[in-house]
Order: structure tokens, then C-alpha cells, then sequence
């Protein structure tokens, strides 16, 4: 551990990182996006790194992480499950296919199993819209989804 009590290589890999894209205008989102694609989540011990270097407070930087649904504080599972929560999908009977997936994979929303196969994760609209419900399995779309098609992406998702 350093100072900033953080492990040295997460420290110049965050700091790499921000050294990089701080000179982007409003580069706080691009910075949070490279380094949760550099380690899968925002490690909370970077989150004042990047106040620092982008003279920012903490409050501020913590505020953003938490605004954004995206933003993640834990490493996710190998594959991530993204269900629609919007309005269009809700009412093509969403609440229902994310009781059945959450039976399904036996977890909540922003809860990985425990193997560490799924993260299942809301997101606010996919935008299909007209082919509500539906839902993303890494970085794929499916929609019209009905309680077997969702058993069918919780065994791909599985697999």
C-alpha cells in the first residue's frame, strides 16, 4: 500500500490513465470509463486520485460514480445481464421477466452469483422500445422477450 492507501499498480495504472485523458474537455466520464474497462469496476481507493489530478473534490468525483447507473464499485461477473427497466418495457410485462431472471440466476439486481459467472444489472432504456421487453447480455440486445426467452439468455448467459 501507498500513502494514498492504494496498491501501487491500481495507482499507476488510475494515474496513467487520467494523465491521458485530462487534457479531453469535461474529461471526468471518458476517465471513469477507461478505468472501469481497465479493471472491470471504479476502485473506490482511485476515486481520490482522480479529485487530485483533476482538482476536483472527492464529493464530486463519488457523485458522478454514483449518478450513473453504468458505474460499477465491484468487479462484475464474466458476462453482465442488463434488463430493461423503462416505461415501454414495464408495461410489456418487464417486472415480471426480472422476477423470473432474478429466480432464474438466483440474485438480485447489482449482485453477481455466486461462481462468479453473472452480474445482473437495470439499465433505463435500451432504446427497442418496440420490441419491449428487453435486455443485454454483453453488449448484445435481445428483445420480446417472455419467460422462456429469458430462461434461454440466463443458459447463455451460464454458458
Amino acid at each position: 500500500m501507498t500513502v494514498h492507501g492504494i496498491i501501487p499498480e491500481t495507482e499507476a495504472r488510475t494515474l496513467s490513465i487520467v494523465q491521458a485523458l485530462k487534457g479531453l474537455e469535461g474529461p471526468l466520464l471518458p476517465i471513469l470509463h477507461e478505468i472501469q474497462d481497465a479493471f472491470g469496476h471504479v476502485p473506490p481507493e482511485s476515486l481520490p486520485l482522480i479529485a487530485r489530478e483533476l482538482n476536483l473534490s472527492r464529493a464530486e468525483v463519488h457523485g458522478v460514480v454514483s449518478f450513473y447507473h453504468d458505474f460499477r464499485d465491484h468487479p462484475a461477473g464474466r458476462r453482465v445481464l442488463k434488463l430493461c427497466r423503462a416505461e415501454a418495457c414495464q408495461s410489456m410485462g418487464g417486472e415480471r421477466l426480472a422476477e423470473r431472471v432474478k429466480a432464474l440466476l438466483g440474485i438480485d439486481f447489482h449482485q453477481t452469483t455466486p461462481d462468479g459467472a453473472v452480474t445482473l444489472e437495470p439499465v433505463y432504456c435500451l432504446g427497442l422500445c418496440s420490441t419491449a421487453p428487453a435486455a443485454m447480455l454483453d453488449g448484445a440486445v435481445h428483445g420480446r422477450l417472455d419467460p422462456d426467452a429469458a430462461a434461454d439468455l440466463v443458459a447463455e448467459a451460464r454458458a
